[in-house]
């Protein structure tokens, strides 16, 4: 008796909110809601995508482990797709600086950090398409639709300013992500 695949039952539903609408494509999910659009690609032939009213269920279309796992993993991209359309979805950084005052600015689509440590050339991080970076003072806000495109932008920033070669309990001027929204 196996433990995964269509016999065991295991699947996911996801309601869709008034406002909202949800179209599957055999592996593609398009969402469309007050603040844009969305279309997200999923791996064929491991999880059955069926749209029931104002519902969709995801099921397993094969008997391994990987697909039942997968069931869970695209319900909780489309809850996120949904959420991101309806909501949004927001980062707050801070920006940490004790040696040397930090200059950052958005130029086209990228983040540039000046004077980071002292250094004489500016550090650069790339901006994700469809996400929005406001600066104020000492703190970074990052908005957007999509949760991942979101979430990478943010962590562009953190890296850019991290640092080496230097003793991280001296040194702790940087970008930090501080809250999610």
């Amino acid at each position: 008796m196996s433990n995964t695949g269509k016999d065991t039952g295991i699947e996911r539903i996801v309601e869709i909110p008034e406002g909202t609408e949800v179209r599957v494509d055999s592996s593609v999910i398009h969402v469309k809601g007050k603040n844009g659009e969305i279309s997200k690609e999923f791996r064929k032939g491991y999880v059955d995508i069926v749209k029931e009213g104002n519902r969709v269920i995801f099921r397993p279309a094969i008997d391994k482990k990987e697909a039942v796992a997968l069931v869970g993993t695209y319900a909780s991209h489309l809850k996120n797709m949904i959420k991101g359309l309806n909501e949004g979805f927001e980062y707050k950084l801070r920006v940490v600086y004790a040696h040397f005052p930090v200059k950052i600015e958005v130029k086209g689509d990228k983040v540039v950090i000046s004077n980071f440590l002292g250094e004489r050339s500016p550090r650069n991080a790339s901006i994700c398409e469809g996400v929005r970076v406001d600066i104020s003072k000492e703190e970074i806000t990052v908005k957007g639709i999509d949760k991942e495109k979101v979430g990478q932008t943010a962590a562009n920033i953190e890296r850019a300013t991290k640092i080496k070669r230097k003793d991280r309990r001296v040194f702790q001027d940087g970008v930090y992500l501080v809250r999610r929204i």
